[in-house]
Parts: C-alpha cells; structure tokens; sequence
C-alpha cells in the first residue's frame, strides 16, 4: 500500500466512525450546504466527445464542452463545483470546471472506464473499470488515483451509501452487487441479481438498492441490511438507467429496448406507469428536488424531460451525438 492509499484509508475509517456516531445527514440538513447554482443537466455525448450543459429552467443547451475520448457517464460534485465524466474510450476521466465550462484535469483511471459517482462529502471519486475489473478511486483534492478494488466481472453501475462507508458496485459479467467498505477499499461479499446489472441507486433510507439487470429486463430490489436480494420486478426491455426521488416513493428506470421509462412505486414494488420517451433511453437522473426526470436517449440524440407530478413528457432537448449518463444539479 503506498502512503497516499494509507493516509486515506486512516481519514475514511475516522469519517466513518464520526458517522456512526452522529447517524445519517438527512436531506433537510445544512451540513456541507453551499450555495447552489441554477438548476442544469449534465449530458455525457459518446459520439460527441463532449458534454452538453443544459439549462433545466429554459430547457436549452447553454454550453458544450468537450472532454476525452467517448465520454460515458457524469456526476456532479455535491457542491456543484466540478462535473467528473468517464472517457471510455481514453481510459481517463476528465474533471470539468462548473463555473467556467472547462476541463481542468485529466486523470488516467483503468480499462474502459463507465460509470461514476462522487462521495456524499465530496472527498473520493468513484469509477467502475469494466475492461480491467476494477473501481478506481480517485482524490477529489490530488485529481490522482490512490487506490484501485478489484471487483467483479464487467463493473457498470457503482452506488455509495448515505455515510460514505459503503460502495456498492453493479457487476454485469457476474450478475452480481459487489459490497466494498470504502475505508478499507475491500469487498465484504457479493449479492446475487438478476442477468447483467447494469445501474443501481441506493433509496433515500440508505437500505433498499434498486439494481436495473439489462438482460432478464428486470429490477432487483436488494436489502442492504440483509445483503441480500428480496424482489424483483419486471419492467421493461434492456433497463439501463435508474433513479429515485427524494422521498423514496417512485423509482424510474430507462427501457432501452421499449424506448420507455417504467415508474415503480417502491410500497407496491411494481410498475405503476410506462412513459413513452426517445429512442434508446440509456441513462437518467432525478433532479434533486424531484420534479423532473432526465432521460438521455441515445439512437435520437435528444434529452427527454418528464415531470414526476404527471408522469408526462414535458420537453425534448437536442443534444450531442450518442448521448449516455446525465447527473442533474
């Protein structure tokens, strides 16, 4: 273990124990609050190699940045500040500025990079390597990797916990969840999903993960708690992208073979709404305050925009060539 991967295994353990002590940040708390930006949509254009920055409120592309080779998936920083996307086809993950629209850094990551999140305290990102079997984790303060955990076969999806001690990692090839303990950067177990999981997000309560399985056209729905898998509901062809509001009681999943968003209300744990949407829906992300759902599809080059209340499209935005993962901020 080198010195950097030492120090901030030591950090991660104090953190986490300081969040056991203190329970869970909910989402009316002030801690870490800074002051938000206008409210925009992060849109990864593989085919594009760039980012589409669109504004929610006029529901126009405000800037286009581009950024490594096949750019893949995108998160954005808690506080707004920086956007991170995975350059699949460069094996590196390009860090943008949110104020000025510009890459600052490139950092070089595994194989194939895909999916990635952001720590709940902004400290580590999070990359799922599918060509090398791996999660790097990247210094939000260094811009380098300080350590790299070994996964399961083909990494997709990857999920941290509300207190930031647990990530949870969707294996595709392995038709697994990996659990890893970010303190340590080990894998505590494997929890068994449907065929090929794909995306997963973890519900506001911080126990029930909802995993989407792109090839048995279903969603696991897996009790962290128990480590273990308890339903599994049908939804559509090829789920892919996955989201859930703020308050826990709907879950929308990106269809890409019935070019639909299927709603799941997580108290009935079925589909409850099939929403027509673009061609290929691939990725989505929920807006934080829940009122809108952002659905990227690929084969039409668009950004579908659904409002939660009516479960209706309310939008469609043009954007970059092929595009894949969204984040809204």
């Amino acid at each position: 273990m080198t010195s950097n991967q030492d120090r901030g295994r030591r950090a991660a353990v104090v953190l986490c124990v300081a969040a056991a002590m203190l329970g869970p940040v909910g989402p009316g708390s002030t801690a870490g609050a800074s002051p938000r930006p206008g409210a925009l949509v992060y849109v990864a254009d593989l085919h594009s190699d760039t980012v589409s920055v669109v504004d929610a409120g006029s529901g126009t592309v405000v800037d286009r940045v581009p950024v490594g080779d096949g750019p893949d998936s995108v998160a954005v920083a808690p506080d707004g500040s920086r956007v991170y996307v995975t350059d699949s086809a460069a094996d590196t993950v390009s860090v943008i500025d949110a104020r000025t629209g510009r890459v600052v850094a490139t950092v070089p990551v595994g194989d194939e990079p895909s999916r990635v999140t952001v720590s709940p305290d902004g400290r580590n990102v999070y990359v799922a390597d599918v060509g090398s079997d791996e999660v790097s984790v990247i210094s939000t303060r260094t811009l380098a990797v300080t350590d790299t955990i070994a996964v399961g076969d083909a990494p997709l999806g990857v999920a941290v916990s509300p207190d930031g001690c647990t990530l949870y990692v969707a294996n595709a090839g392995s038709g697994t969840v990996s659990v890893v303990r970010t303190a340590t950067g080990t894998v505590t177990g494997g929890i068994p999903v449907g065929g090929g999981p794909t995306a997963l997000v973890l519900g506001p309560d911080g126990r029930h993960l909802y995993v989407s399985n792109l090839t048995s056209d279903d969603v696991s729905v897996v009790d962290v708690h128990a480590g273990a898998e308890t339903d599994r509901i049908p939804v559509g062809d090829q789920p892919a992208g996955i989201g859930v509001r703020p308050d826990g009681r709907e879950v929308y999943v990106a269809d890409i073979g019935s070019d639909t968003v299927s709603v799941i209300s997580t108290r009935a744990r079925a589909v409850t709404d099939t929403i027509a949407v673009g061609d290929g829906p691939n990725g989505l992300a929920v807006a934080p305050d829940g009122s809108r759902v952002y659905v990227s599809n690929f084969d039409s080059d668009t950004l579908s925009v659904i409002d939660t209340a009516t479960a209706r499209v309310t939008g469609t935005v043009a954007v970059g060539d092929g595009p894949t993962g969204v984040a809204a901020y």
